[in-house]
């Protein structure tokens, strides 16, 4: 990131697949970090390994709906920004379970901004003035697009999961605050995310992990659902310019305008695998199509004319360049996936609500 940075940013979440890129991005860039993360299933410290020992990172285990921890911590550190990400985020098992989304992405969500509400009103009026609060949000709140059209910061919310309902609930709080409090918050929200460090049980590594094992690759229904695939380093990029130079109270949609449908990623994935791990049979033979997900949105796109217009930012990879990339980086990263596989995630499926009875 040739940008640099100073002052100190809190990072909830900063041992997740996009927290992580962000905490790493940060720390690169001159920034001071501490990074609050429950390490739940998706949390992986080894994702941080390269900047743990940087003098301006530091980490701390603790839970965002801990109030007393969350307060000891910016007492301590005294954030400049707060950059938000701590959630539960897998469609899949919102749909098993809700009760974890409610918790972190809701009651979570309400804590923190409680806790930095209070500090940021006790702040000297020069830093009160500076301080910032980026609540990272999805596009999934949005619902579902037909075959046309793209979601833009104007379009009504309409959430399909448990997950995208509760992260909806939580962007309505963060912009609530604003206008009742007038908090100095920004919401964002981004199209499907993929890149290094992504956990295993998401569409990209999951195939790419099953496609080198040999294991079945599943695809629900008929593979036509369409998402719009942004890198994580693009996103990551637009992070920082909305916190820096975004406009309180204000959302800001991150895409990376490259729509493909499901089908066409497993099988770009398949192609590069055939080209970089020829086995005997072509990748692609791994496919199966499984039983769709209930309530699974048909298609995603976002419209980021705001985010480019206003803040200069623009995707840098397209989905073929960063799809080769990611291949490449679950090729030589071993060391990193191969403990989450034997002990986390091996490959099963999620998502599928029990029979009635059973």
């Amino acid at each position: 990131m040739a940008e640099r940075l100073s002052g100190r940013v809190l990072v909830t979440g900063g041992a997740g697949f996009i927290g992580s890129a962000v905490c790493r991005a940060l720390i690169g860039a001159g920034a001071s970090v501490l990074n609050l993360d429950k390490l739940t299933y998706a949390g992986n410290l080894a994702s941080l390994r390269e900047i743990e020992a940087a003098p301006g990172y530091r980490f701390a285990r603790i839970d965002i709906c801990d109030r007393p921890a969350v307060a000891a911590a910016f007492d301590s550190f005294k954030p400049d920004q707060v950059i938000h990400l701590a959630a539960e985020s897998h469609v899949d098992r919102s749909i098993n379970g809700a009760k974890a989304f409610i918790d972190t992405n809701v009651v979570g969500t309400f804590s923190l901004l409680e806790v930095a509400r209070a500090y940021w009103s006790a702040l000297p009026s020069d830093r009160r003035d500076g301080f910032r609060f980026l609540h990272v949000s999805t596009d999934e709140v949005y619902g579902s697009l037909g075959s046309n059209g793209f979601f833009t910061e104007a379009t009504s919310y309409d959430p399909s999961s448990p997950y995208s309902a509760s992260k909806a609930a939580g962007d309505h709080l963060v912009l609530a605050w604003v206008r009742t409090y007038g908090f100095p918050a920004i919401v964002s929200n981004c199209s499907n995310n993929y890149g290094p460090f992504h956990f295993p049980e998401k569409l990209i590594p999951l195939a790419i992990l099953n496609a080198l094992h040999g294991m079945e690759i599943p695809v629900y229904g008929n593979g036509g659902h369409v998402r719009d695939w942004l890198y994580v380093d693009d996103h990551v990029r637009a992070l920082i310019a909305i916190l820096t130079n975004g406009r309180i109270g204000h959302r800001y949609n991150v895409g990376g305008r490259n729509e493909r449908r499901n089908i066409e990623v497993v099988q770009t994935i398949c192609s590069i695998l055939d080209r970089l791990r020829p086995r005997n049979e072509p990748h692609a033979s791994l496919i199966r199509f499984v039983a769709d997900r209930p309530g699974h949105d048909q298609r995603y796109a976002i419209d980021a004319t705001k985010l480019e217009a206003e803040l200069g930012w623009r995707a840098a990879e397209n989905f073929e360049s960063g799809i080769e990339k990611t291949v490449l980086w679950y090729l030589d990263n071993e060391w990193w996936w191969r403990p989450l596989r034997e002990r986390k995630y091996a490959g099963e499926r999620l998502g599928l609500i029990a029979p009635s009875g059973a």
